[in-house]
């Protein structure tokens, strides 16, 4: 099923992320994570190339995918990243989701990596993303950045190149992480007015630690609000605090997207199926109302 059919139906998508575990960890760890996932009734789940993003797509993504979709029949999204792959390797990487009927992908240019040069194939996402659509079998979702890329030259020339996107085929967004929503709106309207009106979900991520997030955001670039500041630093002492106080701003981000119709919510779980829970039981009358 493609993804965007989803928001045909008019009502508040509602889906989560999870990385495949780091070496150190098993792969059960994250197992059994997505079946605790799976009983909050998501309407997907994203699976990336791995945890931080090594900018190299993880065979073990394609695993993940297959237990969600065929075990747990939910739909999901393989995160493929090219700027460190070629066309044969995209191609066998392609071939090995079609055998496991997973059918929808999120094209990503990937992270540079030191050390590690670059492939020729692929210099952007839009380029992986003509270049599956060329191929056919498969349904593209892309990224965006309400904040802008880092590497954009400004808001104008990021939204030019999330244009070129969605003209190569992708039919569905998935935003950064961002704190302030005013953020997104604005982002929003330059999209619409761009001519981008394919269905773009808002990405949240729940603050459940201060370095995590602070990490996070020098790697994509998102500010933190002053409200926000205040929370992790009157709490950053205390986890348990700090964990409920992050959960209470993402509902509060939720309930007001959806006030304001937004297409769809992302959670970024991090893995944390109890966190995910907790956010999925405090926007569950509001998300369904818009359903």
């Amino acid at each position: 099923m493609n993804i965007a059919d989803l928001f045909e139906e008019g009502k508040t998508i509602f889906s989560f992320e999870v990385f495949p575990p780091k070496k150190e960890s098993g792969i059960e760890t994250v197992y059994d994570t997505i079946e605790k996932l799976t009983d909050l009734k998501p309407d997907f789940i994203s699976v990336t190339y791995g945890a931080g993003g090594s900018g190299v797509t993880n065979p073990i993504t394609k695993d993940i995918c297959s237990k969600i979709k065929n075990e747990y029949k939910l739909e999901t999204i393989a995160h493929l990243s090219c700027i460190n792959n070629t066309k044969d390797e995209i191609d066998k990487i392609l071939e090995e989701l079609k055998k496991e009927g997973i059918d929808n992908i999120l094209a990503l240019r990937g992270d540079r990596v030191e050390g590690l040069e670059p492939k020729k194939d692929f210099t952007y996402a839009s380029d992986l993303t003509k270049y599956i659509m060329d191929k056919g079998g498969f349904h593209v979702s892309g990224a965006c950045y309400p904040e802008v890329h880092m590497e954009a030259k400004d808001a104008v020339d990021d939204i030019k190149n999330l244009k070129k996107k969605v003209d190569a085929g992708a039919d569905h967004l998935i935003s950064q992480l961002f704190f302030d929503n005013r953020v997104f709106y604005d982002f929003l309207e330059r999209a619409r007015i761009a001519d981008i009106n394919v269905p773009i979900e808002a990405g949240i991520m729940p603050v459940t630690s201060k370095s995590q997030i602070e990490r996070m955001v020098t790697m994509c670039g998102a500010s933190i609000p002053a409200s926000l500041s205040r929370i992790m630093q009157r709490y950053e002492s205390n986890p348990e605090a700090l964990r409920d106080a992050g959960i209470a701003y993402a509902i509060n981000q939720i309930i007001d997207l959806a006030a304001n119709g937004v297409d769809g919510v992302h959670i970024y779980t991090m893995n944390n199926p109890y966190v995910a829970r907790k956010i999925t039981e405090g926007v569950e009358s509001v998300v369904k109302h818009n359903r």
